[in-house]
């Protein structure tokens, strides 16, 4: 089979999971507040992690070095996954995803200070075309800025800083390893966090299949992803990517009633713009080096 048409069939996977994911959250929403969201979502993340160690024998890869970093990466997701979470009931759906294709932005600003990469031309380039299609998204002035819009906004920066603490990890833990410690914290993080208030709802019997398709959703979703990328190249993959955009104004548009805004669908062009400038200049540089 033709490796650009696997990689096409992963990342349509990608985008059921991560529209799925979505829907679900907004639904759930009306029952239980984001931190109790993210306890029945790493919950599920758990069985399923523990599940697969066992049967693929990755329990030996499970170490608590660099104990400290996973516990940073792993608070810092759970910041930004409540905030995504936050903003799926507030603001139209295609909004919150143009906002959050953001993250690789985030990240060439961010590489420099934690990273020690260098900043080239190229993505101080890219990082200016995406924070004017943010200013496109978001429109300030022309129209209020929700807490919605800045929970969106602010849940990129914290997914930015979880891929450069990932992309540390990698070097010294396996993937297993990174799942593991990334839905055990998070399941305590959630159950602490939901339990401030004295009071965490219950699963009940009627969101059970709902909480179940949450934690399989952000799972199935990066799966898809990582193994569409180890059969193609970035330059071929973001495209895809970028297809959640418009299937999610759709699915926004048929279950919720939410207008195609042409402001949110330009912003977010100008934003992948950015994001692509940036991917062809690493690839031609790998290339050459």
């Amino acid at each position: 089979m033709n490796p650009t048409f696997k990689a096409a069939l992963w990342m349509t996977g990608a985008i059921a999971a991560f529209s799925t994911m979505a829907v679900v959250g907004r639904e759930l929403s009306a029952v239980y507040d984001t931190f109790e969201i993210m306890l029945y979502r790493s919950l599920t993340g758990i069985l399923v992690v523990s599940a697969v160690l066992t049967f693929t024998g990755g329990w030996g890869g499970v170490t608590t070095r660099a104990f400290s970093l996973h516990a940073i990466r792993n608070t810092v997701h759970f910041a930004g996954q409540n905030l995504w979470f936050m903003a799926v009931p507030l603001i139209p759906l295609a909004q919150v995803f143009a906002l959050e294709f953001t993250q690789p932005l985030w990240v060439i600003l961010f590489s420099p200070l934690l990273l020690k990469e260098r900043l080239t031309p190229i993505r101080v380039l890219s990082a200016l075309i995406g924070f004017a299609g943010i200013l496109i998204v978001a429109r300030p002035g022309a129209t209020p800025i929700s807490f919605g819009v800045l929970a969106a906004a602010s849940a990129a920066i914290f997914f930015a800083l979880t891929t450069i603490a990932t992309k540390k990890l990698t070097t010294i833990a396996s993937i297993g390893c990174i799942m593991f410690w990334l839905t055990l914290m998070q399941a305590v993080l959630g159950f602490v966090s939901a339990g401030l208030d004295g009071q965490i709802t219950p699963p009940q019997l009627p969101m059970l299949p709902w909480l179940v398709l949450v934690g399989l959703g952000g799972l199935l979703a990066h799966f898809c992803i990582t193994n569409a990328l180890a059969i193609a190249p970035a330059t071929v993959v973001v495209p895809f990517d970028f297809v959640r955009l418009p299937t999610i104004a759709v699915v926004g548009m048929l279950l919720y009633q939410e207008p195609l805004d042409f402001y949110v669908l330009l912003g977010a062009v100008v934003i992948f713009g950015g994001n692509y400038l940036n991917i062809l200049a690493e690839t031609r540089k790998n290339r050459v080096a």
